[in-house]
């Protein structure tokens, strides 16, 4: 067995084969379920087999998909990316969203503390554990470096735990919640109750209409003869440097805000003043690739993960899961009974802080390609649903985990 992790390590073209592999596999029982399995779910679970046997754990990186190539480029270039399909007008519509996502937090943090005040669970393993579930690496890494630098290893250990296995839970809960969404936008869709005419989008938050924009943009657009691929990706890598040098700032009383939150939002600005093309990426046909390479980055976190460390916070681990997902599930539909949004929707969109950006997009479109009987009706669930779940993945992930993280560090116990 080392001697075939040595054997990967060492040929590019293999190890690009296997994660390639594993990745098709995912694809193909997500297409062949109809999304039911989603294929980021199998792909996480191959990968975790993976590592446990024959993947050696740099294998992403033998592959060529290593930082910072997936670590800063992929995910500036792609979250930039996302600001060009989001109108201003839609992203306005979302404060729905945004509301939903905040007290599906509340509502996991408080259920999850109650375990920690009653000693069901171990108060550190509370503390340590909420923030990543609550979002992404960033919080991961700042409560395993918190709880080691008090020598609490295994504490530490439960951080990286929980960032691997929490989506786990969202991944098969979200497709779910897409999937009798989608069925329901769908069924009001051929019904004629909601119509989507050329040049509109739908409203991502009630399905009314709300036309695009339109007269001359500050910036004119270039002529389509001069869209290149190496255009496409200039106009986007010059966007997401303003984004990464923005991220450095510290703003008197707030501190810094994550480039990749001002990634999005210098997308939407610059594609509104017409710098940047609509949906960019898809336009140049480089979106799949960097969606696959990002991917690898995602499961790429998956090889901290061993056997030892799972099985010594396990118990743990799913009792904090479990009675977090509750407790963000009631909140959110509460939050959503009383603006009027779907439970469904309500649910995914909260859902995403189990993991975020861009498994947020991957699963969104294997529901929509499940569902849609064709380009139309694709289009409709996309540009429906899409806005709101990568509203919520911000809201979660990159902004309020890691306001969390910093509020827990102080609580661990040494």
């Amino acid at each position: 067995m080392e001697a075939f992790k040595e054997i990967i390590s060492n040929n590019a073209i293999l190890a690009l084969l296997c994660v390639a592999l594993v990745y098709a596999i995912g694809d193909i029982i997500g297409v062949l379920s109809k999304a039911w399995v989603p294929s980021v779910f199998v792909v996480a679970v191959l990968f975790i087999i993976g590592y446990w046997t024959f993947f050696p754990t740099e294998i992403v990186t033998a592959a060529g998909f290593g930082a910072p190539f997936t670590s800063t480029i992929c995910i500036y270039l792609l979250i930039t990316h996302m600001g060009t399909t989001i109108s201003i007008r839609e992203l306005l519509q979302q404060w729905k969203i945004i509301v939903i996502c905040l007290a599906g937090l509340a509502g996991m943090v408080l259920l999850c503390m109650v375990l920690a005040w009653t000693g069901i669970v171990d108060w550190n393993y509370v503390i340590s554990g909420l923030p990543p579930l609550t979002g992404g690496i960033v919080a991961a890494v700042t409560m395993k470096d918190a709880a080691t630098a008090l020598g609490l290893t295994d504490v530490a250990a439960l951080a990286i735990i929980m960032y691997c296995a929490q989506g786990f839970a969202g991944y098969p809960l979200t497709a779910f919640c897409l999937k009798r969404e989608g069925r329901n936008l769908l069924k009001a869709y051929r019904s004629g109750e909601v119509k989507k005419s050329a040049g509109g989008t739908v409203n991502a938050v009630d399905g009314k209409m709300a036309t695009e924009e339109g007269g001359k943009k500050l910036i004119p657009a270039l002529p389509d003869k001069f869209f290149t691929t190496s255009v496409a990706i200039l106009k986007l890598s010059i966007v997401a440097l303003g984004a990464f040098y923005l991220g450095k700032i510290k703003f008197p009383g707030i501190g810094a805000i994550s480039g990749a939150v001002w990634a999005l939002i210098l997308g939407i600005i610059f594609t509104e003043l017409g710098f940047l093309d609509r949906s960019i990426l898809n336009k140049c046909g480089c979106f799949n690739f960097i969606c696959f390479a990002l991917m690898l980055y995602v499961f790429d976190g998956l090889k901290q993960a061993t056997p030892e460390m799972m099985l010594s916070v396990l118990g743990p681990l799913v009792i904090i899961i479990v009675v977090g997902v509750v407790g963000m599930g009631i909140l959110a539909a509460i939050a959503g009974k009383l603006l009027k949004v779907s439970p469904y929707m309500a649910f995914a969109t909260a859902l995403t802080a189990l993991y975020g950006f861009p498994p947020n997009l991957i699963l969104t479109t294997e529901a929509s390609k499940a569902l849609a009987e064709n380009d139309e009706e694709y289009q409709y669930l996309m540009d429906t649903m899409l806005p709101q779940m990568i509203v919520g993945g911000f809201v979660t992930v990159t902004i309020t985990s890691v306001i969390i993280a910093g509020l827990f560090v102080p609580l661990l116990r040494g």
